[in-house]
């Protein structure tokens, strides 16, 4: 084998490694932004069953539940109810994110559900603050 060849080999086997090391980071990123969606909706679902119990006196026990609560008192749309009902789906699914098909699609639409997330922290914080004026 002359230099030539060696120097092609080596440059190859490189050029493989840096692929995988990419692809290793971005799954890195993409299971983190899976596991932070996780932790976003238990949050997102628990704080809105404090906020129905608390507020409007509606008990709710399940995600589902407190999500058709908050409709059911105005603060959503039907549209509204049907995305944030594919989320809770999508959170259970993600116990089922090390098949990559499944992982890959709960992460190309958690970006679909930031902005109706925001709405309703929206929602929550002008509600508690406006009950809790003098």
């Amino acid at each position: 084998m002359n230099l030539s060849n060696l120097h092609s080999a080596g440059l190859k086997g490189l050029k493989k490694k840096q692929r995988a090391l990419r692809w290793k980071i971005i799954l890195f990123f993409r299971n983190s932004a899976i596991q932070r969606f996780e932790f976003t909706v238990e949050i997102l679902w628990k704080t809105v069953k404090t906020f129905l119990k608390e507020i409007e006196g509606i008990e709710c026990r399940s995600p589902k539940s407190c999500i058709r609560g908050f409709f059911s008192v105005g603060y959503l749309s039907e549209d509204e109810v049907l995305l944030l009902l594919r989320m809770i789906d999508d959170r259970n699914l993600t116990s089922h994110a090390y098949i990559e098909e499944v992982a890959e699609e709960i992460f190309r639409r958690i970006v679909e559900y930031e902005p109706l997330i925001e709405k309703i922290i929206n929602i929550l914080e002008e509600r508690v603050y406006n009950e809790n004026l003098p």
